[in-house]
């Protein structure tokens, strides 16, 4: 049974080019808001060296495995694409073309169809045909250079940054834009290029404003939303934990610089001059009691204090558990679909598909029997 049951992209065919990172993540965004997502795996992987059972990437989608560098598997992959709304590949540019599976073969076969391509570089410039990772990516943009303290070495953010947000977000949001313009009168299919270094450069548009303007320095840890604040930024605890604090707007430093007990000897926050005092004066405040005794402190307050948790942590925080924001299938604990919708909500309606699993039914609900015969079979 097609699992289009569920969220606000019911009745929209997806097929994502089995690969690792951003694209398997944004055709998992497709699939949780209910999307048919079918999984095209090949017979030696990819993966990312964990049991495909855990891979929650993979979540509410399907399988099928097609060996694309077989005689008869780019036919195999346009006799699904013939029925799809999307396709997602991530392969470097002149891949899916050598593989017969390009823009060209697959909008001759579908001229409606939305050609998501998910890359580090993009499908042109000096380096699109380079090997990259999102470290790399995020490092070009200027992004990378803003996260740290003055001093040290860039800090590295995961592969969140570039991968997912730079990446995956933005190429949902296109190939979301294209599908709207596809089912407009006169519309048609095109390909989306969504490039990492493009998204991660966009996400800092309101600092390259700022920095325009003469209202962020153009070095990390110096200005208010990068670490250089004192009332924006970590603290640790008496127990070697730490806090979170962020209270920017005045009213809202008051009541924090109350509660922490500083209101009294602090120094201006204005006086940028006088900044490292004053965070010497909360970073040694903090240190006098354990983190849960500060959460207790600012609970319920408006001082935007908050308790740095891990990721075990995370799904048992009372808000976070209240809201659900964690759910468990399958008996794996994961962040559920997001955001929410009203009318049309969205679910973990099935764990990681498993490579190849789902051929049989994916060929009967899509009216593609080819997927299932053999080479022999195709030629006979």
């Amino acid at each position: 049974m097609a699992t289009t049951e569920h969220g606000p992209l019911a009745g929209v065919r997806v097929v994502e080019l089995a690969g690792i990172g951003p694209g398997p993540f944004a055709a998992m965004l497709l699939a949780d808001l209910g999307a048919d997502v079918v999984r095209v795996d090949r017979p030696d992987g990819p993966g990312l060296g964990i049991d495909p059972a855990y891979d929650l990437t993979n979540r509410n989608k399907r399988s099928v495995l097609i060996d694309l560098k077989a005689e008869d598997g780019a036919a195999k992959v346009l006799d699904l694409v013939e029925r799809a709304d999307i396709l997602i590949e991530g392969y470097r540019p002149g891949v899916a073309e050598r593989l017969g599976v390009g823009p060209a073969a697959a909008l001759a076969r579908n001229p409606q169809l939305v050609y998501g391509r998910m890359t580090g570089w993009g499908q042109d410039g000096p380096l699109a045909e380079r090997a990259g990772h999102d470290i790399a990516y995020i490092a070009l943009t200027g992004t990378l250079s803003m996260i740290g303290k003055p001093g040290e070495p860039p800090t590295v953010p995961a592969n969140l940054v570039g991968d997912y947000a730079g990446g995956s977000l933005y190429l949902v949001v296109g190939v979301l834009a294209a599908l709207q313009y596809a089912r407009t009168p006169g519309g048609r299919g095109q390909v989306v290029d969504a490039a990492i270094v493009d998204g991660a450069a966009h996400l800092a548009t309101m600092i390259h404003g700022m920095l325009a303007a003469g209202g962020w320095q153009d070095r990390r840890g110096s200005n208010l939303l990068d670490g250089g604040c004192p009332f924006y930024g970590s603290y640790e605890t008496a127990d070697g934990q730490y806090m979170a604090v962020g209270p920017l707007e005045q009213r809202f430093y008051d009541e924090f610089s109350k509660l922490l007990g500083i209101e009294d000897e602090a120094p201006d926050r204005a006086d940028i001059a006088r900044w490292q005092e004053l965070r010497t004066l909360v970073a040694d405040r903090f240190r006098t009691r354990t983190r849960a005794e500060w959460t207790e402190v600012f609970e319920g307050t408006d001082a935007c204090v908050a308790p740095v948790l891990s990721l075990r942590e995370a799904p048992r925080h009372p808000h976070i558990a209240a809201r659900s924001t964690f759910v468990e299938h399958g008996g794996l604990t994961q962040p559920a679909p997001a955001p929410r919708f009203s009318a049309t909500p969205a679910s973990v309606r099935s764990g990681p598909a498993r490579p190849g699993t789902d051929t049989e039914a994916v060929a009967a609900d899509w009216d593609v029997p080819s997927i299932t015969r053999t080479r022999k079979d195709t030629t006979a």
